[in-house]
């Protein structure tokens, strides 16, 4: 399995910087992880993140470049006493840059991270109130995906459609029952939450079976349908 193989080398070539821990979170650690579509969400512990090492780590990542599935693995940097809500070196879309640990993140690892080494997550990173997490998840939907929806070109690729209407369906759960979904879960509730099938059915065949032609409207389907339906639940628990 070319996932497995990919990973053995990344953890080989981390050994060596000596890190308190790794974990998988996202599709990875929660079982609907689809091997060439699916990213690999990592997550290292290091003693430190300094100038030198972050020298060592692009190096590193440089020189998984070979590997089939390197441009999906994204891994963010932690030290054991940083507070994750602030900005962390993070390799993905293979550069380096800083982003934060989200709530959905720090519960996905507390609920069913997977460790990769060393410490479980509970050693390290501090819980997640239920309210923290309703609090991020509306922000989320109301600050980032409701103004992105003005973008129209954006909804002409695939990763807007999946992500847009996936994580809508995923806040929609975790605001009225306050659990975690998986994107396949998601998928199979989109409909019940007036969504358009024959999105949805797009989005199936993509990420589960053989994909066939995009519905030729697709993006305003997706727009149309996510607008009022990102207000209404902003509205009902923002």
């Amino acid at each position: 399995m070319q996932t497995e193989v990919l990973l053995d080398r990344f953890l080989a070539g981390l050994a060596p910087l000596s890190p308190v821990a790794v974990w998988a979170h996202g599709s990875l650690a929660g079982g609907d992880y689809q091997e060439g579509r699916s990213d690999l969400d990592l997550i290292a512990v290091l003693d430190s993140v300094g100038p030198r090492m972050v020298w060592r780590l692009a190096t590193l990542h440089a020189r998984l470049r070979a590997e089939p599935l390197a441009g999906q693995l994204h891994c963010t940097y932690l030290t054991p006493s940083a507070d994750p809500g602030r900005r962390h070196l993070t390799w993905a879309h293979e550069e380096l840059f800083k982003r934060p640990v989200t709530p959905v993140t720090r519960r996905e690892l507390h609920s069913f991270g997977r460790v990769l080494h060393g410490k479980p997550p509970a050693d390290l990173l501090p819980p997640v109130t239920d309210r923290e997490l309703a609090d991020f998840v509306v922000r989320d939907q109301r600050d980032f995906w409701r103004p992105a929806l003005d973008n129209a070109p954006l909804w002409t690729r695939d990763v807007w459609v999946d992500l847009g209407l996936l994580t809508f369906a995923r806040a929609s759960v975790t605001l009225r029952e306050g659990r975690l979904i998986s994107k396949r879960e998601a998928l199979e509730l989109l409909p019940g939450l007036g969504s358009p099938v024959e999105v949805v059915a797009d989005i199936r065949g993509r990420r589960y079976g053989d994909p066939g032609p995009a519905p030729a409207n697709r993006a305003e389907l997706t727009r149309n349908y996510l607008g009022p339906a990102i207000d209404e639940l902003v509205a009902a628990y923002g």
